[in-house]
């Protein structure tokens, strides 16, 4: 499994996680071949790290090439700050599991 982990940094005045166009762009990311899962955590201030799982680095390079243009248009607006990406590699290890 492969990861990639970000900040972003949302306009409150902006964002909204419910709305059609983040809803339909969260779909759109999960349907992306090799996609595992992702997970969000709130970290104050309007900031959100994120992990991205995928099955593979490959999976995971070929998504973003595909979302790469709905990034931009749906999500890039709603943002304070560009996105800062951590880093990304493999997983080592995990305890995760898939909920019902």
């Amino acid at each position: 499994m492969f990861a990639i982990v970000r900040i972003n940094t949302f306009d409150p005045d902006k964002f909204d996680p419910q709305a059609p166009e983040v809803q339909a762009f969260n779909r759109l990311h999960a349907s992306q071949p090799g996609y595992a899962g992702s997970l969000s955590v709130e970290l104050g201030e309007n900031r959100r790290l994120v992990v991205n799982l995928w099955q593979s680095e490959r999976d995971a390079t070929a998504a973003l090439a595909a979302l790469g243009s709905e990034v931009g248009r749906v999500l890039e607006p709603l943002m304070a700050a560009p996105s800062q990406l951590l880093g990304a590699g493999q997983v080592v290890e995990t305890d995760l599991t898939r909920g019902p």
